[in-house]
C-alpha cells in the first residue's frame, strides 16, 4: 500500500515539475521579397519544431505572415497553445532590398550648420535628384558649442512648405554627437508643425561625419514606413492567432531589439536578413570558421565567421553602393537571386539582375490564365522583346491605389494595374508608358513579370514548386527574341543552361571575391574558374577557399553543388538550410554598444563625450571613470530597454597619450566602450 502511494506521489511530483519548467517556444520569422519563412523552436532543448513559408505579400504584409504562422504554429505538440509562444523575432532584407532597389517614402531634408560643399558630400543630391533639401543656419563646434543660433523661423517656414509633399523628415546638424540641441528642437517644431516622423542623424551614429550622417538619416527616414508596415504586419496576425508576447527585430549586426525601437531606426535592418542567417547558419552547421552565402530571391549576401563571430564593418554597412554609418555585419550583397531579372540583348549578351521580377512560373501557377496569354504571345511575332512579360500590382493589395505624389502619366498608367496580371505589350505600348512604369516600379507600385533564373530551374527540373509549362514558354520567347528562330526543345534547354550557369559564375565570383578581400573584376584567370574553364592556355588553374562554404537560402541547393565543384571547395548544405535566416532570428541575443569619448587639452582639462552632451573634469583619472560607468549605465539600461534579461556588460578602453604622459593626466584622448549582451526574455 505504501509503496504504490509513494509511487503516486512521485508520479505527481514529476508532473508539478514538469507543468513548472515547461517548455516555453521562440518563433523566428524572415520576411524576404519572394517569401516568409517561419519556424519554430523549443526555448531550452533547441529543438526545431517546424518551418513554414507562405509567398511574402507586398500589397498587404500581414496576409503573408499570418499564413506562414499559422501554418507554423501547426508543428507545435497538440497540447500546448499560443500561450506557450514565449518570443516572436522577425529579420527581414526589405530595407536591404529597398535600398538596393531605389525603393523608399519621399523625404524632407534639413541640415543644420551645413555649407554648400558638405551638402555635396553628403551624396543625397545625385542619389535623390527631387529630394527637397534645405540648410539651415545653426550647428555647434567639436566641443559641442553652439556656432550659430538655430533659425527657428526658417524651420518652421520648411516644415509647412513640405508637409505636402514629404512622408517623413531627415535632420542632421553640424556636430550633433557633441551637442544634440539643434536637432532636437528641429524635430520638436517638425513633429508640431506636420505631426510626420523625424529621423535624427545624432541617434543613429556616434560618429562625427556630418556628411555621412545625414546621408543615413536621410535612408532611415525613407525606410519607416517600410519597416513599420512589416512591424504592423506582424503584430495583426499575432493577434489574430491569440500570440501574447514580446516582438524582436534582428538588426544589421545580427542583435535583436524591441520592435518598437526598430520602428524609428529601420536603418538598422539593412542586412538584417544576411545578419540573421549568419546567425542560423551557424547554429545549423556548429561551424565555427565559414563563408556563409544566403541566396534569396532578390539577393545574394556574402558574410564570413572566423572564431565563431562574425566580421562586423565597423565603418558601416555597405549596400547598393551606399555606406551607410550604421553598424552591421561584413557582408557582401549583391543584386542576384531566383527571382533576378533575365536581361537579354539585341546582340545577344545576357545580364542577370541585379532587378527582381516575379517569375513567370511563379504568376502561371498563381494565375492560370497566365498561360492562355503566353500561348497568344507565342502566336504573335511583332513585339518580341515585350513577349513574356506581364505587371501586376503588389501581391495582397486590395483598395485603390493612392495617386498622391504621381505624374498624371503615372497615375494613368496606374489606373490599369489590377490584381490579375496584364501583358506588358498591351499597356505600355508608347515610351512615356514605359517611363511611367519603370518610375511605378521603383516606387514599388507595381510588379513585372518576366523570365529569371527560377524559371530556367523549373525548365531543367531543379526546381518544381510552380508552374513548368509557364516557365517553358516563357523560355520559348526568349529563345526566339534572342535567337530569331524559333524556340525548340534543344535550343531552350541550351538556353535555360545558360541562364542557370551564368548564375552560378556570378556566385562563384562573389564567394571570391569575399574570400580574397579585393575585387576580382577583369581577372581573366579568375573569371574562367568561376565561368567552369579551369583551363587557360596549357596551364590548369585552381582557386579555392580555405574555408567551407555554408550555402543557405532557397534556391542554395539548386547553384551551389556547381560552385563547390568550379571552386574546388566544401560546401555545407545543412539541415533546414532553406530557412536558415529565420532559425537566425529565433536564436539572437540581444546586445548593444555604447562608446564615449575624452579627450584631453595638454592644459588639465578633460571633456567626455557623449550621447547626452559634453562634461569637463579636472583630472584625467576621474574623466575616464565618469565615461566607463557613464557607458555601463547607458548599455544597461538601453539591453533591458529592448528586452534583454540581466545582460552582461564588458568594458573596454583605449587610450592615447601624451609623449611625456606619466598617469592619466597625460591623456591625449580615450574610447570607453561598454557592450551589453543578454538573452531576449520570453513571456
Amino acid at each position: 500500500m505504501s509503496g504504490a502511494c509513494s509511487k503516486s506521489i512521485g508520479q505527481m511530483m514529476d508532473e508539478r515539475q514538469e507543468m513548472t519548467a515547461k517548455e516555453r517556444f521562440f518563433i523566428g520569422i524572415d520576411t524576404g521579397g519572394t517569401y516568409t519563412d517561419a519556424v519554430i523552436i523549443a526555448h531550452d532543448s533547441q529543438k526545431i519544431f517546424g518551418r513554414a513559408k507562405a509567398l511574402t505579400t507586398k500589397g498587404d504584409l500581414s496576409i503573408g505572415v499570418k499564413e506562414a504562422l499559422t501554418t507554423v504554429m501547426q508543428n507545435l505538440p497538440p497540447e500546448e497553445k499560443s500561450s506557450a509562444i514565449g518570443l516572436v523575432s522577425v529579420s527581414t532584407t526589405l530595407a536591404t532590398n529597398a535600398i538596393v532597389e531605389g525603393h523608399g517614402s519621399p523625404v524632407g531634408v534639413l541640415l543644420i550648420g551645413f555649407d554648400r560643399q558638405m551638402a555635396e558630400r553628403t551624396g543625397i543630391a545625385k542619389a535623390f535628384p527631387n529630394m527637397p533639401l534645405r540648410l539651415i543656419a545653426g550647428g555647434h563646434d567639436h566641443n559641442g558649442d553652439p556656432v550659430v543660433s538655430l533659425d527657428v523661423t526658417a524651420v518652421e517656414r520648411e516644415a509647412e512648405l513640405l508637409k505636402g509633399q514629404v512622408s517623413a523628415f531627415a535632420v542632421a546638424s553640424a556636430f550633433a554627437v557633441r551637442n544634440p540641441e539643434h536637432e532636437k528642437v528641429v524635430r520638436d517644431i517638425i513633429m508640431r508643425v506636420t505631426g510626420k516622423p523625424v529621423t535624427l542623424s545624432s541617434e543613429l551614429t556616434s560618429s562625427l561625419d556630418a556628411p555621412r550622417r545625414a546621408l543615413t538619416a536621410v535612408l532611415n527616414a525613407r525606410l519607416i514606413s517600410r519597416i513599420s508596415t512589416l512591424i504592423d504586419a506582424v503584430r495583426l496576425a499575432m493577434e489574430e492567432l491569440r500570440i501574447s508576447c514580446p516582438l524582436m527585430v534582428v538588426k544589421g549586426d545580427g542583435t535583436l531589439a524591441r520592435a518598437e525601437n526598430v520602428a524609428l531606426k529601420p536603418i538598422e535592418t539593412v542586412l538584417s536578413g544576411p545578419a540573421a542567417s549568419l546567425v542560423g547558419a551557424k547554429w545549423l552547421s556548429g561551424l565555427a570558421d565559414f563563408i556563409m552565402s544566403d541566396i534569396g530571391g532578390t539577393t545574394t549576401d556574402i558574410g564570413i565567421l572566423q572564431n565563431g563571430r562574425p566580421r562586423v564593418a565597423e565603418e558601416g554597412a555597405e549596400v547598393g553602393g551606399w555606406r551607410t554609418m550604421v553598424k552591421a555585419i561584413d557582408v557582401t550583397t549583391i543584386g542576384l537571386g531566383g527571382d533576378s531579372e533575365v536581361h537579354l540583348a539585341m546582340d545577344g549578351s545576357m545580364q542577370i539582375g541585379p532587378q527582381r521580377i516575379v517569375p513567370i512560373s511563379l504568376i502561371g501557377q498563381r494565375y492560370p490564365e497566365v498561360l492562355a496569354m503566353l500561348e497568344g504571345d507565342l502566336s504573335d511575332t511583332e513585339g518580341g522583346s515585350q513577349h513574356g512579360r506581364f505587371v501586376v500590382a503588389p501581391f495582397g493589395k486590395s483598395g485603390p491605389s493612392d495617386h498622391s505624389g504621381l505624374t498624371a502619366r503615372e497615375a494613368e498608367f496606374l489606373a490599369l494595374v489590377t490584381d490579375r496580371p496584364k501583358p506588358l505589350r498591351k499597356i505600355a505600348i508608347s515610351s512615356g508608358a514605359q517611363r511611367a512604369l519603370m518610375s511605378l516600379r521603383k516606387k514599388g507600385l507595381v510588379q513585372l513579370c518576366g523570365f529569371t533564373p527560377s524559371d530556367a530551374a523549373h525548365v531543367l527540373g531543379m526546381q518544381a514548386n510552380w508552374s513548368k509549362p509557364a516557365a517553358l514558354i516563357a523560355a520559348q520567347l526568349a529563345v526566339r527574341f534572342r535567337d530569331m528562330r524559333l524556340g525548340t526543345p534543344e535550343r531552350v534547354e541550351a538556353f535555360c543552361l545558360e541562364v542557370w550557369s551564368e548564375t552560378v559564375r556570378l556566385s562563384a565570383k562573389a564567394i571570391l571575391n569575399s574570400a580574397l578581400g579585393i575585387s576580382v573584376d577583369n581577372n581573366t584567370l579568375i573569371e574562367n574558374v568561376c565561368a567552369g574553364v579551369p583551363m587557360t592556355g596549357l596551364a590548369a588553374i585552381k582557386i579555392s577557399p580555405t574555408i567551407p562554404i555554408v550555402a543557405v537560402g532557397g534556391p542554395a541547393r539548386i547553384y551551389y553543388s556547381e560552385v563547390a565543384k568550379r571552386l574546388d571547395c566544401e560546401v555545407v548544405f545543412a539541415e533546414w538550410c532553406e530557412v536558415a535566416n529565420a532559425i537566425g532570428a529565433a536564436a539572437g541575443l540581444v546586445a548593444l554598444k555604447v562608446t564615449m569619448t575624452v579627450e584631453g587639452d595638454g592644459n588639465g582639462a578633460f571633456r567626455v563625450h557623449g550621447g547626452q552632451g559634453t562634461r569637463i573634469f579636472n583630472s584625467g583619472a576621474e574623466a575616464l571613470s565618469f565615461a566607463a560607468t557613464a557607458a555601463h549605465d547607458q548599455a544597461e539600461t538601453m539591453a533591458l530597454g529592448v528586452g534583454a534579461v540581466s545582460p552582461k556588460i564588458n568594458i573596454d578602453a583605449k587610450k592615447f597619450f601624451l609623449p611625456d604622459a606619466m598617469d592619466d593626466n597625460g591623456l591625449l584622448k580615450a574610447e570607453i566602450t561598454a557592450e551589453a549582451i543578454g538573452r531576449p526574455s520570453p513571456a
